[in-house]
């Protein structure tokens, strides 16, 4: 039967479900209960109205409108898919998903901009918040942790757009990345070890580039008898450890008023006795507060900032520390970056949508007014493989990092070979 049909059979039978669904019974209902009770209440409505479609039809408009009543409508297929990472609704008609690090065309659709303005709704009514043209942009959360932004007219011009940042349900193993070719078995050996040995990094990249996923990952290695904090805009960060207190910004209510910042919450947990803060983003004025954290007993502390270069991370941390407006020499900032930061590590999404670790760098300290800088491994990147695969090669600098004394006193002592072997990838 065409599509056309399909739709105006399901909305019919959508209106007829809804005048007799008593919402506020159904909702104390168990799930299962409800859900079994409503796919009852739909076959009765087709038998009655007699609609001419097969069994396969009837099926799938029984699974539509459980997503509708249950779920959030047309969406609910794709969250469904596990290897979709990403849900972008440009409009009511317009919906892309990104898998395998590549963003593709889908042909989910709304009826109307209302229909998709009742799932954004939806969204945000459960965590507490409201979208209306008085406040036409919020951030919300999914029960499952993946992060949605909802904006609409008249800041949206095309109509509503949603955009949906998922994550995994659980911790994913350092393993992987290196099976996925993101990043060289040395590599990975040095980071793990400088995190068990309280040595603070930044991971910086841009969107999507994997760097939540690094900070995940690297979190493992911290033991489990130290105390950890940290402090997101959003809740992504999935650390296994059982000693761990997550915090979240608050955006302000209508009024504009009641917001909380990452920078408040930072200097917040400095009274909560952390032997680590992990700073999900910095971005902000919260520059300051998390350096002067990793000078003063806090070593071994995480956070990812948005750079393209280890040395454009550098220069985004002096200009977020300009943003406290305490006018602090620009030497005097130097030197707190090069005596709190040990590492920085660069990650990148590569023109096949697969994520690479491109640098992992130290920093040596100051050599006059410059923040002194080395490469240990690199991914020199060689050119286009016959399958649109990108080929290359993790190369180490055979420069011996200073860190590997403070590895030795933490009682970590790494092979001389991890810093001479190269990893083709192709």
């Amino acid at each position: 039967m065409e599509l056309l049909n399909l739709d105006h059979y399901k909305a019919e039978i959508h209106r007829t479900l809804i005048s007799k669904l008593d919402l506020e019974k159904l909702s104390r209902v168990d799930s299962n209960q409800a859900r079994q009770a409503v796919s009852a209440i739909v076959r009765e409505i087709m038998a009655d109205q007699r609609v001419p479609l097969n069994f396969e039809e009837q099926e799938r408009i029984k699974a539509d409108l459980l997503d509708e009543v249950f779920g959030l409508g047309p969406l609910e297929p794709l969250l469904r898919d596990p290897k979709v990472s990403d849900i972008l609704v440009n409009g009511k008609d317009h919906v892309f998903v990104e898998k395998g690090g590549l963003l593709t065309r889908v042909s989910t659709s709304f009826r109307d901009d209302r229909h998709l303005m009742q799932i954004i709704d939806r969204i945000v009514s459960r965590v507490g918040r409201r979208v209306d043209e008085s406040s036409p942009m919020v951030d919300a959360r999914l029960p499952d942790g993946s992060r949605v932004n909802a904006i609409i007219p008249p800041l949206a011009l095309d109509g509503p757009s949603v955009s949906i940042r998922r994550f995994g349900t659980g911790p994913i193993a350092g393993n992987q990345l290196v099976q996925n070719k993101s990043i060289s078995p040395e590599m990975m050996e040095v980071l793990q070890a400088a995190v068990k040995a309280r040595i603070s990094i930044i991971i910086a990249g841009g969107t999507g580039a994997g760097k939540t996923t690094l900070l995940n990952i690297l979190s493992q290695s911290i033991p489990n008898n130290e105390r950890l904090v940290t402090i997101e805009d959003a809740a992504e960060l999935r650390l296994a450890q059982e000693n761990i207190v997550r915090l979240e910004t608050r955006p302000p209510n209508i009024e504009g008023q009641g917001a909380i910042r990452q920078r408040q919450l930072l200097i917040n947990s400095l009274r909560m006795r952390p032997d680590r803060i992990i700073l999900g983003e910095v971005r902000g004025e919260e520059a300051f507060d998390m350096l002067q954290a990793m000078n003063t007993g806090h070593e071994g502390s995480m956070a990812t900032i948005h750079a393209n270069t280890p040395r454009d991370a550098l220069s985004r941390l002096e200009s977020m520390v300009a943003m406290t407006n305490m006018n602090l020499p620009e030497k005097s900032v130097r030197q707190q970056i090069a005596s709190a930061i040990t590492i920085i590590v660069q990650a990148h999404r590569m023109s096949d949508g697969s994520r690479k670790i491109t640098s992992i760098a130290e920093i040596t300290g100051m050599e006059e007014n410059v923040i002194s800088m080395q490469e240990i491994f690199s991914f020199q990147k060689k050119g286009i493989g016959p399958n649109g695969k990108v080929v290359g090669a993790f190369v180490p600098s055979r420069i011996r990092p200073r860190f590997l004394e403070r590895l030795r006193v933490a009682g970590i002592v790494l092979p001389p070979t991890l810093f001479e072997n190269e990893m083709l990838v192709n």
